[in-house]
């Protein structure tokens, strides 16, 4: 059986004024192994997605991605079907709408490296896995927030954080500490998924920001909470 990536509605309004992708992050697998709608990491991010359809009071169209496989294989990578969803829906709305596309961890990455992507406004990456080069080009223009834990020991919080300070010399960043968050986000999960719906709302829709998210506007780029 061939493997290949699905788009889930969690809300899609008649008429929308914006768009937000929802990434999942999973380990790889030894063999390609196909995305399982049951598996935690995508799991984990059902309520994120819904927390934003609600943010938005049906304004957004929201999507979840399942990728092609488990994990990240150089030749097929988890940006390839970030665009191939960002392409889909575009088509399946008749047109490019402004976008905000939010991953967590494998999926944090791939959200930061869709960036340039036409139509993307801004990117949330939570707790990501990344490398310190992942930087997305010709996004100058875009919005970026990393929210990552202090206490993550699968995805190194100073890697994203010297991701974020090499996109903030030329890019609008802020940077989100959760105080003792780790990877799956769990205990302070109404953090992480806060800031990620209040983010996209904001970016997209115009609407003031809250504590946090005002802090970054005011100039505070970097915030622990």
């Amino acid at each position: 059986m061939e493997l290949e990536p699905r788009l889930i509605e969690t809300h899609v309004p008649d008429e929308p004024d914006g768009v937000v992708l929802v990434l999942h992050g999973g380990a790889a697998r030894r063999e390609a192994v196909a995305v399982s709608p049951t598996q935690l990491s995508v799991v984990r991010m059902i309520p994120i997605a819904r927390r934003i359809a609600r943010r938005g009071r049906g304004r957004l169209a929201v999507y979840r991605l399942l990728n092609t496989q488990r994990g990240w294989d150089t030749g097929h990578t988890p940006v390839d079907d970030a665009r191939w969803a960002l392409d889909e829906i575009a088509r399946r709305l008749g047109g490019t709408l402004p976008t905000c596309v939010v991953g967590h961890s494998l999926g944090g990455r791939a959200a930061l490296l869709t960036a340039d992507h036409p139509g993307v406004r801004s990117v949330v990456a939570l707790a990501p896995w990344v490398y310190p080069d992942d930087l997305p080009r010709g996004a100058d223009d875009r919005r970026f927030l990393i929210v990552h834990g202090d206490h993550d020991v699968i995805a190194r919080a100073e890697r994203s954080a010297a991701v974020a300070k090499a996109l903030g010399r030329t890019a609008d960043v802020g940077y989100v500490t959760i105080e003792g968050g780790k990877h799956a986000m769990l205990r302070h999960h109404a953090r992480f998924d806060g800031l990620a719906a209040e983010f996209a709302v904001t970016t997209l829709l115009g609407e003031p920001a809250g504590d946090v998210l005002g802090r970054i506007e005011a100039g505070e780029a970097w915030v622990a909470v």
